[in-house]
């Protein structure tokens, strides 16, 4: 069983790996000797959305965090945001520190990117976890973007214009995320949006945030183009239960993509933002998964 008593929190390590000329900050904790869990985070977040969740898994796993490259302590902006770009990136900062037994994890943007790993290096991970998220170009995708209450796709898509307007106004406007796609009664503090939205607040890092939106029609032709690429590892599919969402469309857009040993689970009581919301659910639930593969 994982151990989901939080106590005291862990020593965190960070540091700087250079992938490709690029320092990308990374944060750890736990013997390097176990199999190792790698987090990745979505928009309007930073490695932080992880940190209860890792604090409860060090024991058992060696966890490793990074802020994306452009957002937070990982300065230097990509000149791609197309996920397979960046799943280029994560798969340098592994090769790097020489992980082993690993265990992708992703957030929105961050499972979109746990994706493009899958499909582009299927066979360098153990297994993966994508959460809260849509996949560009697998089913529902064009259900989703359609959605008028997914306004922000078109939004952050448009060049330039959603940094002029944004600027000078990051917390208001991350805040209202922050508050409309999190569970009933699981409202973000405004210290914690304040951490998130200091990630961001750089204008390299604010395009950058943007960017992952402004590069879904490449993901959508990169992730088409290897719908026949199959992915053998295990796969876990988790979302929020207050994001109301038909899980079983989701499932059937993996199957049709490829993905030959994937699960879902719902997370109770909580929206969005899962790890942020329910860290003991979302740490039991990734713990479970990898003891049963």
């Amino acid at each position: 069983m994982v151990n989901t008593e939080i106590g005291t929190k862990p020593h965190f390590t960070h540091r700087k790996v250079m992938v490709s000329g690029i320092p990308i900050h990374v944060v750890e904790s736990g013997s390097i000797s176990k199999p190792a869990l790698f987090f990745i985070h979505g928009w309007p977040t930073c490695w932080l959305e992880f940190e209860t969740v890792m604090t409860i898994l060090s024991e058992d796993y060696h966890v490793i965090a990074i802020d994306l490259p452009g957002i937070g302590e990982s300065e230097v902006p990509l000149k791609s945001y197309s996920k397979r770009t960046i799943a280029a990136c994560v798969r340098g900062v592994m090769e790097t520190m020489d992980l082993t037994d690993v265990t992708l994890v992703g957030c929105d943007v961050g499972g979109q990117i746990t994706y493009a790993f899958l499909k582009n290096y299927p066979t360098i991970i153990s297994r993966a976890v994508i959460m809260n998220v849509v996949i560009p170009g697998v089913e529902p995708w064009d259900t989703v973007k359609s959605n008028p209450y997914i306004w922000h796709f078109a939004f952050h898509s448009i060049p330039e214009l959603p940094e002029r307007l944004v600027s000078g106004n990051e917390f208001l406007y991350f805040s209202y995320f922050y508050d409309v796609l999190a569970g009933k009664d699981k409202k973000m503090d405004d210290a914690r949006k304040k951490l998130y939205t200091d990630a961001y607040i750089r204008p390299d890092a604010l395009k950058a945030g943007f960017d992952f939106y402004r590069w879904f029609p490449q993901d959508q032709k990169d992730n088409v183009a290897l719908k026949d690429q199959k992915v053998s590892i295990p796969v876990l599919y988790l979302r929020g239960e207050d994001e109301q969402i038909d899980i079983e469309t989701y499932m059937r857009g993996f199957s049709e993509n490829g993905f030959q040993h994937i699960k879902a689970k719902v997370i109770e009581n909580c929206g969005h933002f899962s790890a942020e919301e329910e860290p003991e659910k979302v740490a039991g639930a990734i713990g479970e998964f990898i003891k049963g593969c």
